[in-house]
């Protein structure tokens, strides 16, 4: 290793004049938990006496993110107007004029608005890390500039907002926030990312488990290549060369005509080997004209679209930089293109492949012919091809008279033959039977004209020299019709070779399709890497409508439209090529199912010629693997339909027998004690009337909390639960909820251990003290009369904690982590078959919302159960002196 690239690892890690550090966040896709990560790191930071301000957060109200920002410091947003809109930013000038050590700040690929400092979010931490400020911040895979093509094409969302990749490069920390896809898209239905209708947007449109899994493996690769740059750093500190744990593919171009296709190959072979991928010139320093420069720059373009990185040297030598680059890299695989066929190379090995040969060691080179054109010849170019090669019969046989005249004062004359055989083989070799059967016959002539005596004449004078011709123009017949047959299976097994590559390689692509829309992205990628047709993958509304669902987006004339409709309801080809409605530009396939059609696939040739058969055969055999993923996929979409319908009755059924029986027990004692008082009037004495008056409304209050309960339990489950939090004392908590329960609670022996001296809350009373209420009611509901009931508060440096024990059944185990779910009921213990089964889920549900828990512990003298809530502090008010 050179003593510059040490310097160079070395000051990498060196102190940067005081600027901050950078720790981001990363993640594949919103709702993975990275703000609720960074805000878990500032909670530590904030503990350990940190001073920090969140600049901006963006918590979508997610209840567990406003829970995790609660106690921060936070910088108060900058408000403007921007015509006639309300806007809030990032206060970047406040943060500055009294800057903390450690500053959050939310999205860095934000767009500012418009009056902004800065145009980017990421402009601003940037200016923030130059004034010495630590910053934490959170981006997703998706809005890196050199991965927007490539999220495009997975996703087929183009993303707007985008931050250049230096910036990540640059930061001092990343940490990868991952989630596997079932349980994000399980979050979104849940209502724990967007709202439901916005959540089931979402799902449709860009989180398909496809699209995340993507993403997701975009995420990791992106987080391994900085461990593999931070891995060479370090190694290179130490005078060493790093081991290559990963591996990398460099591709070596030229501004040729070949240079794209070479790209291209370079991205196949990259995907296959899951490598990443870099493009290398070498700028030699010579003289480069317009269309050089033109051709270099589209290759360059097409590797960054491809997701490939760009690098440009400068050297004297294009092999010694090529391989010192791969070493510098830790590459595994060299990738070049063929040097031009010259005859000084041919003779002195000194094209580029050879020289990287010889210079590589433990490198595997590969070198791609990119002078060859691999495209079956047009119809028009057929002719001109066969007039090639019978000329190239003729000059064969002219070659082969002269080579042997030349040595026919050497030879006998049954060795010339063997030349005149040679100059056969050779063109049966590189053309086909035609022309090998011409320059035998010509051969023949030559050899019967030059040399059988009489020479110059076709008389022959010795019968044993008829016999020696007629010999020879048989093997000459024999040998070039083998060669041309062999040539005939060599082409034959190529083209079956091409497309068992083709089926493998779209069967690979299709394993990791899980729905209909991937398996319509695969084959819409598969097809697209053919230049010369367009596609398209049209489907059939059952109110008749076409829907083009992939491929080329264009309105159908009414003959393409028939022709469409007629291969749909007949399922068979049709169109251009076929012998139905072939007048139009299209060539429709369906790929069908056990029950019919699922999607056409539709084909249309650039050049409008008809498709050959070879290339229509190749797409129906492409065809019927994609028709069985789009089945699978079809058959899958219905599975989940039928679990979720499930799952739907079920929760129906459970809710409907639930607040069936318990909304229907307090409607009968206000019913009775209604009719009671109707009629029987002034007759019943005023004591009884007035105890009939408070049973109805204990009734009615009773039925009052059974209904605050499936209010309160929507409100969790589509996330409109809002927190308007304030100081409150415990000790008012628990004596509101008392008075609430007050009648519930006359018939047991009530303790209360509250003590004076209690930490203030920073919670939503009316949530806090809704789900003491609940706790409280299940205790009085399963407490025998005069049985012990005792509500205890206590705290210590983090949280502060509820205590609710009574001396009921009690809860079994294996039962205490299912009491929380919402409409279970046991057949014993506290739960005992009765109420709604909501109390304690939406208990949960509203202490979880500030960022606490519930507990399940033992009760009173070794009887009951005792429910504990516990509910995080945090930094306590300065109060103010009387």
């Amino acid at each position: 290793m050179s003593d510059a690239l040490r310097a160079d690892a070395l000051l990498a890690d060196m102190p940067h004049g005081g600027r901050g550090s950078l720790k981001v966040f990363l993640g594949a896709a919103p709702g993975v938990g990275k703000t609720y990560a960074m805000l878990q790191a500032a909670q530590a930071q904030l503990r350990q006496g940190v001073d920090l301000r969140a600049g901006v957060v963006e918590t979508h109200g997610r209840a567990e993110t406003e829970a995790m920002l609660a106690g921060l410091p936070q910088q108060p947003l900058r408000r403007f107007e921007y015509r006639g809109m309300a806007l809030t930013e990032m206060d970047l000038d406040g943060i500055l004029a009294h800057p903390p050590r450690l500053v959050l700040v939310d999205e860095l690929a934000h767009t500012n608005a418009p009056g902004s400092r800065h145009s980017k979010r990421w402009q601003d931490v940037e200016e923030l890390l130059d004034a010495g400020i630590d910053v934490y911040t959170t981006v997703n895979v998706q809005h890196l500039e050199a991965l927007n093509d490539q999220v495009r094409d997975i996703t087929g969302v183009q993303v707007r907002e985008t931050l250049p990749d230096w910036v990540l490069q640059e930061a001092d920390e990343i940490l990868l926030v991952d989630l596997p896809p079932r349980e994000l898209l399980e979050r979104l239905r849940e209502g724990k990312v967007y709202v439901p209708e916005q959540a089931r947007a979402a799902i449709d449109a860009f989180f398909s488990q496809t699209n995340l899994t993507a993403l997701r493996e975009l995420a990791m690769q992106t987080a391994a290549a900085r461990v593999d740059a931070d891995l060479n750093r370090r190694y290179r500190q130490r005078g060493l060369e790093a081991p290559a744990v990963r591996g990398r593919l460099l591709v070596g171009i030229d501004g040729d005509h070949q240079a794209e296709r070479l790209v291209r190959h370079a991205s196949r072979v990259a995907e296959r080997r899951h490598l990443p991928w870099s493009v290398v010139y070498v700028d030699t320093g010579g003289a480069r004209s317009e269309e050089v420069r033109a051709r270099l720059q589209g290759a360059q373009q097409l590797a960054e679209r491809l997701g490939g990185e760009v690098v440009t040297l400068r050297a004297e030598s294009v092999a010694k930089a090529l391989v010192q680059h791969a070493d510098e890299r830790r590459a595994s695989l060299l990738l070049v293109g063929r040097s031009r066929r010259r005859l000084r190379r041919r003779l002195l090995g000194r094209g580029l492949a050879e020289r990287l040969l010889n210079l590589a060691e433990g490198l595997e080179v590969s070198v791609l012919d990119t002078e060859a054109d691999r495209r079956p010849p047009s119809p028009r170019a057929s002719y001109p091809s066969r007039i090639l090669d019978y000329g190239l019969a003729v000059l064969a046989a002219l070659a082969a008279s002269g080579l042997a005249w030349a040595v026919s004062h050497t030879l006998e004359l049954p060795n010339i033959s063997l030349v005149f055989l040679a100059a056969v083989l050779l063109v049966a070799v590189r053309s086909s039977l035609g022309p090998a059967l011409l320059c035998a016959g010509l051969s023949f002539l030559a050899y019967d004209f030059l040399f059988i005596p009489p020479t110059f004449s076709l008389t022959i004078a010795r019968q044993e020299d008829v016999l020696t011709l007629l010999f020879f123009l048989l093997m000459a017949g024999l040998t070039g019709n083998l060669a041309s047959r062999q040539r005939r299976q060599l082409n034959a097994l190529r083209d079956t070779q091409s497309e068992t590559t083709a089926l493998l390689d779209l069967s690979r692509k299709l394993t990791a399709a899980t729905d209909r829309q991937a398996v319509l992205n695969v084959a819409v990628q598969q097809f697209g890497a053919w230049s010369d047709v367009e596609v398209c993958l049209l489907s059939r509304g059952r109110d008749g409508v076409w829907k083009v669902e992939a491929g080329a987006q264009r309105l159908l004339a009414d003959q393409e439209r028939a022709a469409a409709e007629w291969s749909w309801q007949h399922d068979q080809p049709a169109g251009l090529g076929t012998d139905t409605l072939p007048g139009g530009r299209w060539w429709w396939l369906p790929l069908s199912g056990e029950e019919g059609p699922l999607v056409l696939l539709g084909v249309s040739p650039r050049d409008e010629t008809p498709l050959p058969a070879e290339r229509r055969r190749l797409l129906a055999a492409l065809g019927q693997p994609l028709a069985q993923a789009m089945a699978r996929a079809q058959l899958a979409e219905e599975l989940e339909a039928a679990r979720l319908h499930g799952e739907t009755e079920q929760l129906r059924s459970a809710l409907l027998a639930s607040v069936s029986h318990d909304l229907r027990t307090p409607l009968t004692a206000m019913r009775g004690s209604i009719d009671s008082l109707l009629a029987l009037g002034e007759a019943i004495p005023m004591a009884d009337r007035r105890e009939l008056l408070e049973g109805t409304r204990d009734e009615a209050e009773r039925l009052d909390r059974y209904i605050q309960n499936l209010l309160d339990m929507t409100r969790l489950g589509h996330g409109g639960l809002k927190l308007a939090r304030d100081w409150v004392a415990p000790v008012d908590i628990v004596a509101s909820a008392l008075q609430r329960l007050r009648p519930v609670l006359a018939p047991l022996q009530l303790e209360t251990r509250v003590p004076e001296q209690l930490p203030l809350l920073y919670v939503h009373a009316a949530l806090i003290e809704q789900a003491l209420v609940n706790v409280l009611e299940n205790a009085a509901r399963f407490s025998p009369t005069q049985g012990r009931l005792r509500v205890a508060v206590d705290a210590d440096e983090a949280e502060l904690r509820f205590s609710v024990s009574d001396q009921g059944p009690g809860i079994p185990q294996d039962e205490r982590d299912r009491i929380f779910d919402m409409f279970y009921t046991a057949a014993r213990g506290d739960r005992g078959g009765q109420g709604t089964g909501l109390g304690l889920a939406i208990c949960q549900g509203m202490v979880g919302a500030h960022g606490g828990r519930v507990s399940v512990g033992d009760g009173l003298d070794g009887r009951g159960a005792t429910l504990t809530l516990h509910l995080p502090l945090h930094p306590q008010p300065q109060l103010e002196e009387e």
